[in-house]
C-alpha cells in the first residue's frame, strides 16, 4: 500500500500551476517547430506531398508509443514520465533542425519520429496529472491547462515570426528554444501533486493517494482492457475529430496562407498565431461554459464554429476575411481535446489506461492527416485541401454525447451514457 499523502491547499495551487507550465512548454516546443515549417520546406526543397510524408514521421512516433503510455505512467509516475519524454521531444526537434541545415530529409524524418515519441507520451502524462489535479479541485480546469498549451504556441509563434523576419535559421532558433524549455520542465515537475483515486475504489480497497514520482498501479484491471469499453472508444472518436481540426491548422495553416495569398513567411506565422490565440481565449473562457452548459452542449457549439471557420478560410477571397475564418476555426478546435481528456478521466482509478486509449485514437489523426492533406494540396492547393477536415468534424458531432460525465455505475465498465 502506498504511503498516505496529505495535500495542502498551497501545494495543490503550486501543483496546478506546475501542470499549466508543463502544458505551456509542450505547446511552446510544438509551435517553435510548426511556425518555421515554411523555412523547413524551403530548406529541404520539398513539394507539398513530400512535406506531408516528412511530417508523418512525427505522427508515427507518437502513435507507436501512445498505446503503452498508460503503462509507462503507471510505472514512472507523471513526474518521471514527463521528464524523460520531454527530453526526447527536445532532442528530436534539435536534431531535426540540424537536419534542415544539412539538407538531410532522412535525418529530419528520424529526428521527428523521436520527437513524436516524446510528444505523445509527454502529452498523455501531463493530461493524467492535469486530470488528477482537476479531480482534487472538484471543478473544471482541464481547458485552462490546454489553454496553457495554447499560450505556449502563441509565444512560440510570435518568437518564430520575429526569427523569420530576421532570417534567423532554424538550426539556431529551434535548439535554443527547446533547450530552454526543457530546463523549465525540470523545474515545473518538482511541484506535481499526488494523484487521487475514486472514493468508491478507496472504500472498497483501502487505496490511498500515491506519489506521482512513483508507480500508480491498477491492480484489478489489465492495462489494455480500456480498448474494449464502448464509451472510451467513442470519446476517442470525439478527440480524433478535434485533433484533426486542430492538427490540420498546426501543420498547414501557415503554408496555406503563404502559398494561397502569396505573402511572406512572417505573415504565415502571424496567421498561425491568430489560430492559436483564438484557441487560447476559447480554452480560458470554456471552463465557465462547460460548468454552466455541460460538455455535450459546448462540444456541439464548438463543432459549429469549426465548420464555419473552415468554410470561410477555404472559400473566401480577401485575406482579412480568411483570417477571421482562421480565428473561428481556432475557437471551434479549442475544447474537443481537453474535454475528451476530462471525460476519459471521470473515474480516476482507470484514468491512465483510458487516457492512453483516447490519446492513441486522437493522435491517429496526425498519422493520417499530414500525408492525405499534402496529397490533396498538391492537386487543389492548401486552402481547398483543408476543407476536407469538415468531414471528420461532422462525424465527431454525431458522437459527442459519449463525453457526458459518467454515473457511478458506469465507472468500472466504461459503458456509454444512455
Amino acid at each position: 500500500m502506498a504511503t498516505p499523502s496529505r495535500i495542502t491547499p498551497a501545494a495543490l495551487r503550486r501543483g496546478s500551476w506546475a501542470v499549466f507550465a508543463v502544458f505551456f512548454l509542450n505547446g511552446f516546443n510544438f509551435a517553435t517547430w510548426a511556425s518555421r515549417l515554411p523555412a523547413v520546406r524551403d530548406g529541404l526543397s520539398l513539394q507539398a506531398d513530400q512535406m506531408g510524408l516528412v511530417l508523418l514521421a512525427a505522427s508515427v512516433g507518437s502513435l507507436a508509443s501512445l498505446p503503452l503510455s498508460g503503462i509507462v505512467v503507471q510505472r514512472l509516475g507523471a513526474r518521471g514520465t514527463v521528464t524523460v519524454f520531454a527530453a526526447a521531444n527536445a532532442v528530436g526537434l534539435a536534431v531535426a533542425a540540424l537536419g534542415v541545415q544539412l539538407e538531410s530529409v532522412t535525418l529530419v524524418a528520424v529526428a521527428l519520429a523521436l520527437y513524436g515519441v516524446g510528444t505523445g507520451v509527454w502529452d498523455a502524462a501531463m493530461n493524467f496529472e492535469g486530470a488528477a489535479v482537476e479531480q482534487q479541485l472538484g471543478r473544471t480546469v482541464m481547458p485552462r491547462y490546454h489553454a496553457g498549451f495554447s499560450f505556449g504556441t502563441v509565444v512560440a509563434a510570435a518568437l518564430a515570426a520575429f526569427a523569420a523576419g530576421l532570417d534567423i535559421p532554424v538550426v539556431v532558433n529551434i535548439p535554443v528554444a527547446v533547450g530552454m524549455s526543457f530546463l523549465a520542465v525540470l523545474i515545473a515537475v518538482r511541484q506535481f501533486v499526488p494523484a487521487p483515486v475514486s472514493a468508491a475504489r478507496a472504500a472498497r480497497s483501502g487505496d490511498l493517494l500515491t506519489d506521482p514520482a512513483v508507480a500508480t498501479p491498477t491492480r484489478t484491471r489489465n492495462a489494455f482492457a480500456a480498448w474494449t469499453e464502448p464509451r472510451t472508444l467513442l470519446v476517442g472518436l470525439v478527440v480524433l475529430a478535434a485533433a484533426l481540426t486542430e492538427g490540420a491548422a498546426n501543420d498547414w495553416v501557415s503554408l496555406a496562407v503563404v502559398d494561397g495569398f502569396d505573402v511572406s513567411h512572417a505573415l504565415g506565422a502571424f496567421a498561425f498565431g491568430i489560430f492559436v490565440t483564438a484557441m487560447t481565449a476559447t480554452r480560458l473562457l470554456g471552463t465557465y461554459a462547460l460548468d454552466r452548459f455541460g460538455r455535450v452542449a459546448v462540444l456541439r457549439a464548438s463543432a459549429a464554429f469549426g465548420l464555419v471557420g473552415l468554410a470561410v478560410f477555404g472559400l473566401v477571397g480577401p485575406m482579412w476575411l480568411a483570417l477571421i475564418g482562421v480565428a473561428m476555426w481556432g475557437a471551434g478546435a479549442a475544447l474537443g481535446f481537453p474535454v475528451g481528456m476530462s471525460a476519459a478521466s471521470d473515474d480516476p482509478a482507470h484514468a491512465a489506461p483510458r487516457l492512453a486509449v483516447v490519446s492513441t485514437i486522437g493522435y491517429s489523426a496526425f498519422l493520417a492527416g499530414p500525408p492525405l492533406l499534402g496529397l490533396l494540396a498538391q492537386h487543389i492547393g492548401y486552402r481547398h485541401a483543408l476543407l476536407a477536415i469538415i468531414v471528420p468534424v461532422l462525424a465527431g458531432l454525431l458522437v459527442v454525447g459519449a463525453a457526458a460525465p459518467l454515473r457511478p455505475a458506469q465507472e468500472e465498465t466504461g459503458d456509454a451514457p444512455a
